[in-house]
């Protein structure tokens, strides 16, 4: 269903991170080694990164195979950077949208990446299309079920929620509406991560105090990397992980009335 990482560290070439690595993102999208739904990532792909001073990530996204990109490895050599947010895409249906549909989606200072599908779309998204006003549901950049997470998460963002609320609540929305739902997500202000885990494979590997990747799978077979358990939301800086479990709104029994 997709591959997507994001690191935070001192800066390295985006080859670095997203080439060189033996099992590595370039790799993942035609041989992944943890992917439960689909074989091949050949939709699409994109990169996020951020330069220094600069608050507003570039990206380089194509609706092809990163393979094929002969372009991108240029690109991968040269350019570096100290926070990454790359993603390689297998696409639920075909559509139209090409390069807009491939992650990362941006807006201001953030990226954001998901990895799964909303079960019965767009039919059983309806009952959330009046939590965005029409204006952001007019802007969505593009017809998936990925932007409209997005568009979810980002009035959220724009709201004031903190990275780990912007997608925690989103997550338990959709697993209500549309309980088969996959939703990882993955997002970054540049300088913290945040994902969920949720009905997909999550990986952390992280440095105290120099660097952190969050992965859909390893990229290498380091023993630092350790599996994020399903329905947990991650907040991840260059400091550290955190890891904070995702309760599924319909396994909560209702609250007795207060007598």
């Amino acid at each position: 269903m997709c591959r997507h990482l994001a690191y935070t560290g001192p800066q390295e070439p985006l080859g670095r991170i997203l080439v060189e690595p033996p099992h590595s993102l370039f790799r993942q999208s035609w041989a992944p080694r943890r992917q439960r739904y689909g074989t091949v990532n050949a939709d699409g792909f994109g990169v996020g990164w951020y330069a220094p001073e600069d608050p507003a990530p570039a990206r380089y996204r194509r609706a092809g195979p990163i393979w094929a990109d002969l372009s991108f490895a240029d690109l991968a050599r040269v350019v570096r950077s100290g926070t990454v947010l790359a993603a390689v895409r297998d696409a639920t249906l075909a559509g139209a949208d090409a390069e807009a549909a491939a992650a990362p989606f941006a807006a201001g200072r953030w990226l954001f990446s998901h990895n799964g599908v909303i079960a019965g779309w767009p039919d059983s998204a309806a009952p959330l299309v009046s939590a965005l006003p029409p204006v952001e549901l007019l802007s969505l950049q593009a017809r998936n079920d990925s932007a409209f997470i997005w568009a979810l998460v980002l009035h959220r963002l724009r709201e004031g929620d903190a990275l780990d609320q912007a997608l925690a609540e989103p997550v338990r929305l959709l697993a209500r509406a549309a309980p088969a739902s996959r939703l990882n997500l993955l997002l970054t202000d540049g300088d913290t991560i945040a994902a969920t885990a949720w009905g997909d494979s999550l990986w952390y590997r992280t440095e105290p105090g120099r660097s952190t990747v969050v992965a859909s799978e390893p990229y290498d077979d380091d023993p630092l990397w350790q599996e994020v358990p399903d329905r947990t939301v991650l907040t991840a800086s260059r400091a550290g992980v955190l890891l904070d479990p995702l309760e599924d709104p319909a396994a909560v029994p209702p609250k007795e009335p207060c007598r």
